[in-house]
């Protein structure tokens, strides 16, 4: 079966976030801008098929394609990252230097696909700005508009609220980097990472890589928003939630629910058997009239072979004298 049992996809967790912490920074960075790239095509996807429809779940089915394109092919998303590369530290496999280095340079490859995808897309769904009407256009900026200016009005709270939305999404995104490991098939693969990510998208959660297209790109077509807008209300809680909703929901919860059992020490007492076990056989003692080792106990009523002088105790042959009681053996001390 192509199933992958829960320990199993701890330990693979594990594995993978070693593997991201040592990676070099020209592929961190590359990669990066690749998976920062398909989730702004996944974002201009799901707007798409949004307004043709007029039915925004749509939008929401068809995101996971991105996603499913960029763990499938190897790339890098931070928030992927938050999920692994603690329990690489965790387990002493890594170092907190590296994990933050691999953080620093995917982000910053994350920034530089989602500019350059917000500034291709740009161009085309504007034809290279004579029509910033356009709809799709218009439904990124109201997007934009909704993820930062919209929260300026609560204040402080509004911060706060893009934090929780990103504990919560990187929970669901967090959980579809994993359920990518629960299978051996690629069919499998796609099956179990589509659901997370289908019900994050749909639920309108604040996910940091996609705003790092989102927000940039629907400033290229005339959203107004400043660059200060963009990181206050908007980038900067929303990675730090990214972190906290797969560190502790996702990460640790995993670690913990599923971390093996440590084997008992050296030395202690063996755990009496449950009903139906196979009680373990008993130590082999000497023979009566044999000296046994100290602390061992002689077996009582076995019967000697015929015409073999008896131990002690038991009648001898006829004919033959029994042996004076003059030395007990060393069977009983």
């Amino acid at each position: 079966m192509s199933y992958v049992q829960p320990p199993a996809v701890v330990e693979s967790m594990v594995a993978m976030g070693t593997k991201k912490a040592h990676l070099g920074r020209g592929q961190l960075v590359l990669r990066g801008t690749l998976g920062g790239m398909f989730l702004g095509v996944a974002t201009t996807l799901a707007l798409t098929a949004s307004v043709q429809t007029g039915v925004p779940m749509v939008g929401a089915l068809l995101f996971p394609v991105g996603f499913v394109m960029v763990l499938l092919l190897g790339f890098e998303m931070v928030t992927g990252s938050f999920a692994v590369v603690p329990l690489a530290v965790l387990e002493r496999r890594a170092t907190a230097v590296e994990m933050l280095r691999a953080f620093w340079w995917v982000i910053v490859g994350h920034l530089i696909g989602g500019l350059l995808y917000g500034a291709l897309f740009a161009a085309v769904v504007t034809q290279m700005w004579t029509t910033p009407e356009a709809p799709v256009a218009q439904a990124l900026v109201d997007l934009a508009v909704h993820k930062t200016l919209d929260y300026q009005p609560l204040g402080a709270a509004g911060i706060v609220l893009v934090l929780i939305k990103a504990v919560l999404a990187n929970w669901l995104v967090g959980t579809g980097v994993v359920m990518g490991l629960t299978s051996t098939s690629t069919g499998g693969k796609i099956a179990a990472m589509w659901l997370p990510v289908m019900t994050f998208f749909a639920l309108g959660l604040e996910h940091g890589v996609v705003n790092f297209f989102v927000i940039p790109g629907a400033m290229l077509v005339g959203a107004p928003i400043g660059l200060g807008d963009w990181w206050l209300w908007n980038q900067i809680p929303a990675l730090v939630g990214n972190f906290i909703g797969a560190l502790t929901l996702v990460a640790l919860a995993m670690r913990v629910a599923h971390r093996p059992l440590v084997a008992p020490a050296s030395g202690a007492a063996p755990a009496a058997p449950t009903p139906g076990s196979v009680a373990p056989p008993a130590i082999e003692a000497s023979p009566v009239g044999e000296a046994s080792p100290v602390g061992e106990a002689s077996p009582v009523g076995e019967a000697s072979p015929v015409g073999e002088a008896s131990p002690v105790g038991e009648a001898s042959p006829v004919g033959e004298a029994s042996p004076a009681p003059a030395t007990v053996e060393a069977g009983v001390r």
